[in-house]
């Protein structure tokens, strides 16, 4: 399978703490851990290990806390203006989670209407100047997917896969990657508050990215 970036591609990888990973700010971008500490740095690592050749130019635009509200605020700034080839977006676990971590805090929770409705205008109106775009689900570490919490990131996951479809972008499943691992390990061991990830998370996440767009380990 080829690599569905193109060489030379400007990667802008946005999204919320899970992406943010202390990175650089106000750009996450150069040297001494400025793409963070997750899994936007192992993408870039690996793909920089094995497709030097294609240059592919990444750059970390996540901000901890956000949820879709906050990306539509920052839009222009962190994306349009940054002028992307690709963008991935990574955006919903706050969202769910602080329906359910700060129940009577409503003002601060995000209706899956209200998450269609404002993903959908920040895809559409974006996917005509990018030469490709990638859609991750939001994830909770919960193997019960009967659990309310994990029934609701499910909800908005089929959001984000209905969204990949109708605009042409590519989809990844990150839920589905971690219901893998879970299978043999229990949520404590990825991430301690089932959402932050360790290391190892953080490579499940990276995998399920590159397996998406191509990367092939014996290139």
């Amino acid at each position: 399978m080829t690599l569905r970036i193109q060489p030379a591609s400007k990667l802008v990888m946005i999204g919320d703490s899970i992406t943010d990973c202390e990175r650089k700010r106000p750009i996450g971008e150069g040297l001494f851990n400025a793409l963070g500490k997750g899994y936007v740095s192992l993408v870039d690592s690996l793909l920089q290990a094995t497709y030097p050749q294609a240059r592919i130019r990444v750059i970390n635009m996540g901000t901890g806390g956000n949820t879709v509200r906050d990306l539509h605020d920052r839009w222009q700034t962190d994306v349009v203006d940054l002028q992307p080839d690709w963008l991935s977006i990574m955006i919903g676990i706050n969202d769910v989670w602080r329906q359910f971590d700060s129940p009577w805090q409503t003002e601060w929770h995000v209706s899956l209407d209200e998450y269609q409705r404002t993903l959908e205008t920040l895809v559409a109106t974006t996917r005509p100047s990018v030469k490709g775009l990638i859609l991750l689900t939001p994830y909770v570490l919960e193997p019960n997917r009967a659990d309310p919490m994990r029934r609701m990131m499910d909800d908005y996951g089929a959001v984000v896969q209905q969204l990949a479809t109708k605009h042409d972008a590519i989809y990844v499943d990150t839920q589905a990657a971690f219901d893998v691992v879970l299978g043999h390990l229990h949520p404590m061991a990825l991430a301690w508050d089932r959402i932050h990830p360790t290391l190892t998370g953080h490579m499940v996440l990276a995998r399920a990215f590159l397996q998406a767009i191509g990367y092939e380990w014996a290139q």
